[in-house]
């Protein structure tokens, strides 16, 4: 395993333990750039990200490091920008292109400066099945007439299931097919919130209009984070308006559709609902095996048919989730040179699916589920019977169930229930999350508040 190899190993481990806030913010940007002596140096673009990773991440990234290369016994972190490489301190840092370098199944591919568009990201890598084919359909549609189909166009869904994916792989296709006619640009909502309160600071917001307005195709991604700041939300309103006005491509992704987003401000919910609205949800067992054989077709591995359905079968809600299992895998069996058996995919599954569980605590899901329905926790456990608690009293059994493998008794006693209410809540959620598409993006919502929180 290479310096890349493992760091995308490293970083899929991590992205499923954080926030997709905190992962693109600290760690998406970041290199492992050398190895000298069992000491790996990681490389952050700024001092702020250094220290940050630094005091908060080390021991994290230590020991999922040590797990793929035992030879690891310390970490350290240096400063480069992303047009600069990184080399050990005290080495001279040496230019390159401007532009940072990835390697998916042997090709060394670029993320463009201009755009921020990652090229791995293409339609014809993204698996398409039931889950996702009216967003695929969409964002098809878009290619072929940017600006005039569907616009704005705003797609959904949980952690993990190839949003961002979907939305760059938009710009990407359009830059292939228009050349330099038509102009994209991605960006996380993380960013242009900091780009916003870096003009404000310096007092240069028309080099913020300069640069999000100056577009054909704008595509911003995780739109709730910047629900209930102000100023941010004041500028991508403008933004929308002088872009949309100018029949201007407007694409956006979120965790939930926009009447879900509390803290967002309602003028800009209307601009999101104008246009077309798309979900992605989970997807089935013969999606989930497409989705593998495509991934290892792209870094040009193999596994055997059953452990590819088994890895199908276990891990059914997050493909985020389901690339860190296969990273693990491949690098198991990389290692040992032989083809692994289905009983140690087996046993790599279970670790990590316990190491999951043990993030998450029944407080959180409580937590998460009374500020999802805007109750308080008190009222999942009170013996009212009012119609706007019974759901979520039952999307809380069925998620201590679900998440942390509860006693039907157990999380009967932690709601003030007797264990045959919890039975019935777990299979009728269980029963009802696979036909009805408005409770499935409701238990995705509520997971990544978990995860968050």
């Amino acid at each position: 395993m290479n310096l890349e190899e493992l760091w995308q190993s490293t970083l899929a481990e991590m992205e499923v333990q954080l926030s997709r806030a905190n992962f693109s913010t600290w760690l998406k940007s970041s290199r492992l750039v050398d190895k000298q002596d069992g000491t790996l140096y990681i490389a952050l673009p700024n001092n702020f990200a250094k220290e940050w990773v630094e005091n908060k991440y080390h021991k994290n990234l230590l020991g999922i490091i040590r797990n793929f290369d035992a030879s690891a016994r310390k970490l350290e972190f240096v400063v480069a920008p992303h047009h600069l490489e990184a080399t050990a301190p005290g080495a001279a840092l040496s230019h390159h292109p401007q532009r940072m370098e990835t390697n998916v199944g042997g090709l060394d591919l670029a993320v463009d400066p201009e755009s921020n568009l990652n090229p791995r990201y293409s339609l014809s890598s993204f698996v398409v099945g039931p889950s996702n084919e009216l967003a695929f359909a969409a964002a098809s549609a878009i290619v072929n007439d940017v600006g005039r189909k569907y616009n704005p166009f705003f797609v959904y869904g949980g952690v993990g299931l190839g949003k961002t994916h979907l939305i760059q792989a938009i710009g990407n296709e359009v830059k292939l097919k228009y050349k330099n006619s038509i102009r994209p640009k991605y960006v996380p909502s993380e960013r242009f919130t900091s780009d916003v309160v870096w003009a404000i600071r310096n007092k240069r917001m028309e080099d913020i209009k300069k640069k999000y307005r100056d577009v054909d195709l704008l595509i911003i991604d995780d739109i709730q984070f910047i629900g209930g700041k102000e100023k941010t939300e004041e500028e991508f309103f403008h933004t929308f308006n002088a872009l949309y006005e100018g029949n201007k491509q407007i694409i956006i992704s979120s965790d939930r559709p926009p009447q879900s987003i509390p803290t967002l401000e309602e003028r800009l919910r209307s601009r999101f609902e104008g246009g077309l609205i798309a979900d992605i949800s989970y997807p089935e067992y013969e999606m989930r095996v497409a989705i593998i054989r495509s991934k290892l077709q792209e870094v040009n591995q193999t596994l055997p048919d059953g452990v590819v359905e088994l890895v199908a079968k276990r891990v059914k809600k997050n493909i985020r989730e389901l690339e860190g299992i296969l990273n693990k895998i491949l690098f198991y069996q990389e290692r040992k040179q032989a083809q692994i058996a289905e009983s140690v995919a087996e046993e790599i599954i279970e670790k990590s699916a316990q190491s999951l569980s043990r993030r998450v605590t029944d407080a959180q899901i409580l937590k998460a589920v009374a500020e999802f329905f805007n109750i308080s926790a008190d009222d999942l456990i009170t013996h009212n019977r009012r119609k706007e608690v019974v759901e979520p009293r039952q999307i809380a059994m069925y998620l201590l169930r679900d998440m942390l493998e509860l006693s039907y008794p157990s999380i009967g006693e932690r709601l003030g229930r007797d264990h045959t209410t919890a039975i019935h809540a777990y299979e009728k959620i269980n029963r009802d999350v696979n036909k009805y598409a408005l409770l499935n993006q409701k238990i995705l919502m509520i997971k990544d508040l978990i995860h968050k929180g």
